[in-house]
């Protein structure tokens, strides 16, 4: 093996184990930003024991600056799932994609209303983050780490699972019939739902809603005209 071989095969060795580890990572960070979100009410019983308003201040926005960057990190980890080459070539949970896609969705939702003092809106992301979490953590789990299991798995009949949930699996590696339909509809909703963003905050650039003017003051204007 020549100098450039072993260069290329620690490079492409090294950049091949660092997206397994981050996809291996994922489902703890899953668990803990779920875990985060839905310690709301025991926060909010723990913020009204509190007497004094400037504790109850710092306990609250250390929650909310964890809880909100937990989900923004998993989205930036998660994003390698919309790379074709590591997606397909790595095979990678086979839902991975649309984890993302409905992640995003759930940040937006936060991002357009307060899911802290709106109850529909809280209602709604937790059932998109529950939906996300499922969709990456299910097939990691039965898909990526239970490939090497298939032969256990054989006893009951259940060998085929790992294949079913990866988005390519075997040596060499077969892709899964449903691998780039599900990668082709992840990037054209989430291009839409980015673009969708974009538009929206670029036609309300520099509008500013003007309060109405209140009983006094109109009352005060018409004296002043009729003056």
């Amino acid at each position: 093996m020549t100098a450039d071989q072993l260069a290329n095969a620690l490079t492409n060795g090294a950049s091949g184990w660092l997206v397994l580890s981050i996809a291996a990572i994922l489902p703890m960070l899953w668990s803990f930003a779920m875990i985060m979100h839905f310690a709301r009410p025991y926060v909010i019983r723990m913020l009204q024991s509190l007497t004094l308003r400037f504790g109850g201040d710092v306990w609250w926005l250390s929650y909310v600056l964890i809880r909100d960057a937990l989900l923004t990190i998993v989205l930036a980890m998660s994003v390698i799932m919309l790379m074709p080459n590591l997606y397909i070539g790595l095979g990678l949970p086979l839902t991975g994609p649309l984890a993302v896609v409905v992640l995003l969705w759930a940040l937006i939702v936060k991002l357009l209303r307060d899911a802290d003092d709106d109850p529909a809106a809280f209602r709604l992301v937790s059932v998109l983050l529950v939906i996300a979490s499922v969709l990456y953590i299910v097939p990691q789990i039965y898909g990526l780490e239970a490939a090497d299991q298939v032969q256990w798995l054989d006893q009951y009949g259940l060998g085929w699972i790992p294949g079913a949930l990866s988005a390519a699996s075997g040596d060499p590696p077969v892709v899964n019939a449903l691998a780039w339909p599900i990668l082709t509809l992840s990037l054209v909703l989430f291009g839409l739902t980015a673009a969708a963003i974009f538009l929206r905050f670029v036609y309300r650039l520099g509008r500013v809603s003007v309060p109405a003017p209140d009983a006094g003051t109109s009352e005060a204007a018409s004296s002043e005209v009729r003056a």
